[in-house]
């Protein structure tokens, strides 16, 4: 079977497979950011688009990932298909979304995770747990009727891709390595040994 010869429809397509064989989050990818000091950070977060302009995520801005990102706007993704035997691995610039993007994305989400993005401190120190559901009861007191309002300081980012890698397992360790490098408008593509 022939792959797509450019890397976001080749990602969609794989993806797409994804979805249907990975038993939970297929969406689900690791991102990679740095500290102040240069530190690397690496966590799990679920993709929520993916276009020419880059792969979008969301989360608060107020939290160590929002932070290390706002100051040094350069990250990394990986997403890993165990079933497919499959991974891919993107490398590129990080911008914010639009307002109009977050809104839409934050009034999709359930009421639950509304009020959950309000009550959560992300990343801060957690007294105990009553600390928490105080702080969801306050706010679904406070929003229990009507819309909810996305918080100012929760919003997305989008990684605008300028390295895309595709590698696919094979026998003996012999795996095929396929890298796209952005060129201006265009991309150049090269094989990797395994």
């Amino acid at each position: 079977m022939s792959q797509p010869t450019d890397p976001i429809a080749r990602f969609q397509a794989w993806l797409a497979e994804a979805e249907q064989s990975e038993p939970h989050d297929a969406t689900a990818m690791a991102l990679a950011s740095v500290d102040g000091a240069g530190m690397p950070n690496v966590r799990m977060v679920l993709l929520k688009g993916v276009d020419d302009r880059g792969f979008v995520f969301y989360t608060n801005f107020e939290s160590a990932k929002g932070e290390e990102l706002l100051a040094n706007p350069k990250a990394a993704l990986c997403f890993h298909w165990k079933s497919l035997r499959r991974q891919v691995r993107i490398q590129g610039a990080i911008e914010t979304v639009s307002d109009a993007e977050a809104d839409a994305y934050f009034a999709s989400r359930a009421k639950d995770s509304q009020i959950g993005a309000w009550a959560s401190q992300q990343s801060r120190p957690l007294p105990d747990r009553f600390a928490l559901e105080k702080a969801v009861a306050r706010y679904a007191a406070k929003h229990g009727l009507g819309t909810v309002p996305r918080p100012p300081y929760w919003s997305g980012f989008r990684l605008a891709h300028e390295r895309i890698e595709f590698w696919t397992d094979k026998p003996f360790r012999l795996h095929d390595r396929e890298v796209f490098t952005r060129d201006g408008d265009d991309w150049t593509t090269e094989k990797l040994f395994p």
